[in-house]
């Protein structure tokens, strides 16, 4: 895939992931009619669902992942780094939306910075 492709696609997944991490945020995390829902009724699916992000948002697991592969993208010279930068995104911005920006702007800026550096050149 031509690398301007690329990137287009990345743009329109990663807004979309924000899209979609609003969404859990606002519908499922902070949505009022949830509250009295799980307190009457806690092995239901959704239940069980907020809160086991709620622990992932508590522990910052999601934003330490993103940072882990963020980190190691900027490391990592070629193909791989950048392979490991769009997940280093992608897990970035949903922990921007859930909580835990203190960690996750990092990650965002890494996978950013490593996204936009030059390809290497070889020499022959």
């Amino acid at each position: 895939m031509p690398r301007r492709l690329s990137i287009v696609a990345l743009v329109i997944v990663a807004l979309l992931c924000v899209i979609a991490s609003y969404a859990l945020r606002y519908l499922l995390m902070e949505g009022d009619q949830w509250v009295g829902r799980c307190v009457e009724d806690p092995a239901n699916l959704a239940c069980q669902v907020r809160a086991t992000l709620g622990w992932m948002i508590h522990l910052r697991v999601i934003a330490w992942a993103a940072l882990g592969c963020a980190l190691l993208a900027f490391v990592l010279p070629g193909v791989w780094g950048w392979r490991l930068a769009v997940p280093g995104l992608l897990l970035g911005l949903p922990a921007l939306a859930l909580y835990t920006a203190s960690l996750a702007v990092f990650a965002v800026v890494l996978a950013l910075l490593r996204l936009v550096r030059a390809p290497a050149v070889t020499a022959r």
